[in-house]
């Protein structure tokens, strides 16, 4: 446990004593001055799941609901499994709609229908909405609290209406203008608080607001929210209907979640549903032993093209110690090629309509490497033939350029092949995180032993060959 959440509160010592002690009430007014944060700090950080189940037990009911959001999901899934069903049932209904949902979809079917049913009418109404949109729609991060207001209203009756109804209000950032359930506007806060009280809504109106679709991507509105720099945005639905609205916070978890399963198939996996450590095993070993097969499969080739070359290799033993050379730099330099295409078309910074001037971009760049490689290379072989002149032979400047030449080319060809497969994948409605750093080295690995040999033939033949 952290040594102390707060400088202003208790000595955790004392948390301690009051826990072992069962000094429940105590420990009840004393938690009360703790903020959500600290109250997940001092819940995650300690080992003893008794500990944290009394914690939570003792908080108030607003407090606890806003520390259980915080909570990972494993953590919410073990209180909901081990504490009553009455306190459950109490902090689910006070839930933000949202976060609800994220914990329902994470749960076993059974407990999701029974924790439904437990549910308040009205928000067992709002949850079975929200789990009825696509995974990966909008419609499932949206949360019916907001504050919506008439056009022909003055700001004095709007202020009056947030004093009302804005508390279970997710933000107040916006006040929402509707006609007939139709969005007509979203007017910031700021400009009502600085209007007269006698000025209408409409006159604060612009039309100018920006909505996201009920079935739009979770992607496609996480570029909006980036694009316009949006605390939170309203959905509507075809016909603008508002629906709801989405908070950044949720396209902060988003962001993480693309962000985590790029980088998982990057390394040659499919994504993950659940935590590293509440992933099954079974499940862990189906989601990493296709792609392996797929490269393992791959790799088969390059025993092939080794195969096809064997004379040579016969002929120019040494041949074969540059093997593992060539074939890793090509590797290397798609996988670097690959990972900044994918993280730049993540970010929006180009799209595959522009993948001519990615390619004159990554054309210059596996160049400039290939050279500089290249060089190096050839300039370890000459220092190798001054130290010790029995390493080459007479050959060792033709054996420099076979390899300096296949470096270059590989590398040129490893560039290019890992910034258009990205491309070329988002072009055809695919993930281009697909286009996973393994894979392409495994390509490149093929290739590159057909140019390194065709290059040895053409610096070799006469000589070695």
């Amino acid at each position: 446990m952290p040594s102390s959440p707060n400088a202003a509160h208790p000595p955790l010592t004392e948390i301690r004593r009051l826990l072992e002690e069962r000094e429940f009430f105590k420990l009840k007014d004393l938690l009360k001055g703790f903020q959500p944060a600290e109250l997940v700090e001092l819940i995650e950080a300690d080992d003893d799941t008794d500990h944290q189940a009394i914690v939570f037990r003792v908080l108030p009911l607003h407090l606890a609901t806003q520390t259980f959001e915080l909570l990972d999901l494993g953590t919410q899934r073990h209180f909901l499994e081990t504490l009553s069903s009455e306190k459950m049932v109490e902090v689910l209904n006070e839930m933000a709609p949202d976060d609800r949902t994220e914990l329902l979809e994470y749960l076993p079917d059974e407990l999701v229908r029974e924790l439904i049913l437990q549910l308040s009418e009205a928000e067992r109404r709002v949850t079975l909405e929200l789990l009825g949109y696509p995974e990966d729609s909008v419609g499932r991060l949206m949360t019916p609290d907001y504050v919506a207001v008439r056009q022909d209203w003055t700001i004095g009756h709007v202020l009056d209406h947030v004093r009302e109804y804005g508390r279970r209000a997710e933000t107040l950032n916006e006040i929402y203008v509707t006609e007939r359930g139709v969005l007509l506007d979203a007017i910031r806060i700021h400009d009502v608080l600085l209007a007269a009280p006698t000025t209408r809504v409409s006159e604060l109106m612009d039309r100018r607001f920006v909505a996201l679709q009920v079935m739009q991507d979770q992607e496609e509105a996480l570029r909006l929210f980036e694009k316009h720099d949006r605390v939170a945005l309203p959905v509507v639905n075809p016909h603008g209907v508002l629906f709801g609205i989405v908070t950044v916070d949720d396209m902060l978890d988003v962001r993480a979640e693309e962000d985590t399963e790029d980088i998982q198939k990057l390394g040659g996996s499919q994504a993950l549903e659940e935590p590293y450590l509440d992933t099954p095993l079974l499940t862990m070993v189906r989601k990493r032993v296709g792609w392996l097969v797929v490269l393992f499969l791959g790799e088969l080739l390059t025993a092939t093209a080794m195969g096809y070359f064997e004379g040579e290799i016969a002929k120019a033993v040494v041949l074969a110690t540059f093997i593992p050379l060539i074939i890793s730099s090509g590797g290397n330099a798609g996988s670097q090629a690959t990972s900044l295409i994918i993280r730049g078309m993540a970010l929006g910074e180009f799209s595959p309509r522009d993948w001519w001037l990615v390619l004159r971009r990554e054309l210059v760049s596996g160049v400039l490497l290939g050279l500089a490689l290249a060089a190096l290379g050839f300039l370890r072989i000459g220092i190798w033939e001054m130290i010790s002149p029995a390493t080459y032979g007479p050959h060792w400047a033709p054996i420099g350029f076979a390899v300096g030449f296949s470096v270059l080319g590989v590398v040129l060809w490893g560039t290019l092949a890992g910034s258009m497969l990205p491309l070329l994948l988002r072009r055809l409605g695919l993930d281009p995180a697909t286009a996973s750093a393994p894979f392409v080295a495994t390509l490149v690995d093929v290739t590159g032993l057909v140019i390194y040999f065709t290059f040895a033939l053409v610096f070799l033949r006469g000589t070695l060959l």
